[in-house]
């Protein structure tokens, strides 16, 4: 039989190893159904039923992603999620009732990872939310690649340059690493979104590769590093850091 203090560190280790999930919603019964379903699913769950009081929430936990609803009073779910996606890498699917292409894009372009419309299938939320956090997963030991002026460092999540480090999303890692995998060579937005695991459309391909270029500082124009290559998809021009690099 088990000793109770070593039931206590499984215990301990258990409630670590699951997933933590914020839910930001000002709709206290939507997000008291959301909370219960995810709970049963073996999640972590924590509430907030407003920006700040998600703000609050997140300065004192950490969390392995994020839902957050589009339409709350006050600071908006898209206000949230562009302000914490420019500080952090916590993946965030966005909830919206708000089903038109220009919205989801509105999204994306705010920062989340995914979106979901209302109403949703509950399993859908598991199955979206269990994709986000595999692509979240930093890999070890990852080469770290020179793409212009900027290092692009996978396990850290980050571009770092001569003025610090840009946070990126997992959408973003994901895209860039199998941007570099082609070795120079354009890839399709059909296989970028397969192999990095983004179930959107085309445009949303070019609206996640706008905001690596933002981040990038990139000349939307006349990229030099993140290139569009006509007919053929996306390039991008990087190498491998040296053990002695920067």
């Amino acid at each position: 039989m088990a000793k109770p203090d070593n039931l206590k560190q499984d215990y301990a280790q258990s409630y670590a190893d699951r997933p933590h999930i914020l839910v930001v919603d000002d709709d206290a019964r939507i997000c008291e159904l959301v909370s219960r379903y995810l709970s049963a699913q073996d999640f972590i769950v924590v509430q907030a039923h407003d920006a700040a009081q998600a703000r609050v929430m997140m300065a004192n936990f950490e969390f392995d992603a994020m839902v957050v609803d589009v339409m709350m009073p006050g600071e908006t779910g898209l206000s949230l999620t562009k302000d914490i996606s420019g500080k952090s890498d916590v993946p965030i699917l966005l909830l919206t009732a708000m089903s038109e292409s220009q919205d989801r894009i509105a999204g994306l372009e705010s920062g989340a990872d995914d979106y979901l419309t209302k109403p949703f299938e509950p399993r859908e939320l598991v199955l979206r939310l269990h994709t986000m956090l595999k692509r979240s997963r930093k890999p070890e030991q990852q080469a770290r690649l020179q793409i212009g002026e900027w290092v692009f460092d996978p396990a850290a999540a980050t571009l770092d340059g001569d003025d610090g480090s840009v946070a990126l999303s997992a959408v973003e890692v994901k895209l860039l690493q199998v941007l570099a995998d082609a070795h120079g060579s354009p890839v399709s937005r059909a296989e970028l979104a397969q192999r990095a695991e983004i179930e959107a459309a085309e445009r949303s391909i070019d609206v996640q590769i706008t905001r690596l270029r933002k981040k990038m500082n990139e000349d939307p124009k006349m990229p030099r590093n993140l290139q569009t290559v006509r007919g053929k998809g996306y390039l991008l021009r990087a190498a491998p850091v040296s053990q002695g690099g920067a």
